[in-house]
């Protein structure tokens, strides 16, 4: 080997765990849409709807919402159609939800993987986000036709001029899923048992954000304590945005940025801490 040799892959020893190196997963960015197109067939190959399901999930999860929420337990939703309030809720909570479901079994569902070739492992858990999100931007779309619909019928729905956060908010669920969910794939690694609590964990975190009520009917500090919640804030301010209910919660939506900024930034540490022993504990 030359001196003046250059190579255009450097294989270097164990980086420190505080090492990002987020560059790296940029330049598999190839990879990362790979891993998305992966992710569509598998879930819908020899499937009779295929990608319908896209849309019928979310219409009937809005639909039994109604019956339940709405016309039995007679739960408010600030003057908007039942069926158009649960839609809006579950845009953001279902991308939310997903993705920590999905990037919490990071490690141990790919484990094989991972074991035969080297890439940035931080690739699989963004293409999981990646792929999540076109379920939000279709319930998104469908939330937009069921707000003209209302309205041709004669229902008060009026957007605010805060609409143009709604981007904002949609990037902010992903970066909080993604941290979350990473964090909780490092930590399984050792402890099999919180795959288990997980999906009961992601139920009862609904329970304490505005998604089947809304912040109105929440009173004294118990409405402080849900708003402190980083989820709840983005859920809020979307519906503020989107269908003009409730109020905006600036300050409170600062406290979600920050927080979902450490859980992002302490997930991807402890995701490039795990990544390097974990084929010992897997």
């Amino acid at each position: 080997m030359q001196k003046n040799d250059k190579w255009d892959i450097d294989i270097t020893p164990r980086r420190k765990w505080y090492e990002l190196r987020l560059k790296e997963v940029y330049s598999y960015r190839d990879l990362i849409w790979l891993l998305v197109k992966r992710s569509f067939s598998a879930q819908y190959k020899q499937t009779v709807l295929g990608p319908l399901w896209f849309i019928i999930n979310p219409l009937i999860s809005s639909f039994i919402s109604t019956l339940v929420f709405g016309n039995i337990a007679g739960i408010e939703s600030d003057g908007v159609p039942y069926f158009l309030f649960y839609l809006c809720g579950y845009t953001l909570w279902n991308y939310f939800s997903t993705c920590v479901n999905q990037t919490s079994t990071t490690f141990t569902t790919n484990a094989n993987i991972m074991g035969k070739v080297y890439f940035p492992r931080l690739t699989m858990p963004i293409s999981s986000v990646i792929f999540s999100a076109l379920n939000m931007i279709i319930i998104f779309f469908l939330s937009i036709i069921a707000m003209i619909v209302y309205r041709i019928q004669g229902f008060e729905i009026h957007t605010t001029a805060m609409i143009w956060i709604i981007p904002l908010l949609m990037l902010q669920t992903a970066v909080l899923g993604l941290g979350v969910g990473i964090i909780i794939s490092s930590l399984t690694t050792k402890y099999r048992d919180l795959t288990i609590l997980v999906g009961f964990g992601i139920q009862l975190w609904m329970y304490i954000t505005p998604v089947v009520y809304p912040m109105t009917a929440v009173k004294g500090s118990l409405k402080t304590i849900i708003l402190l919640n980083p989820m709840s804030a983005v859920i809020q301010n979307y519906k503020y945005a989107l269908l003009g209910i409730g109020t905006f919660e600036p300050l409170y939506w600062l406290i979600s940025v920050i927080m979902t900024g450490v859980l992002f930034l302490l997930g991807v540490l402890l995701f490039n801490n795990v990544e390097q022993t974990f084929m010992d504990t897997v």
